[in-house]
């Protein structure tokens, strides 16, 4: 059982910086793969990146390469997502989730085993 708490969210300014971090509970953080995904109002969660184990395999949706970083320190049990350039459009809950397939990356939310509650990204233009 992997437990996710996320924070860092917050109310930005369109072309400012948040970093969101996901805190996991548990001995074996350094198994999962992990994700991270976000739903706006009146939209279907969607991908935005994700990580393999050791950090050495990454991936972003298309809508944010070159501005979202995502990253993990396995000693902290921790991944983050760095976030630059915001725009409006990036106004959503966003959510960090673990895949039990440590080496893979997954794009569906349906290939992940457990999520964190959410955190709220507003982004104003």
């Amino acid at each position: 059982q992997v437990q996710l708490v996320e924070s860092g969210g917050g109310l930005v300014q369109a072309g400012g910086s948040l970093r969101l971090s996901c805190a996991a509970s548990g001995r074996t953080f350094s198994n999962y793969a992990m994700g991270w995904f976000r739903q706006a109002p009146g939209k279907e969660r969607e991908f935005v990146a994700a990580i393999n184990w050791s950090g050495g395999r990454t991936d972003y949706a298309d809508s944010v390469k070159g501005r979202f970083t995502i990253s993990r320190d396995n000693a902290k049990n921790t991944v983050y997502l760095q976030m630059n350039s915001l725009k409006p459009d990036d106004t959503a809950v966003y959510y960090c989730a673990a895949d039990r397939t440590g080496m893979r990356i997954s794009y569906s939310d349906y290939a992940y085993d457990y999520w964190g509650q959410g955190t709220q990204v507003t982004v104003s233009s």
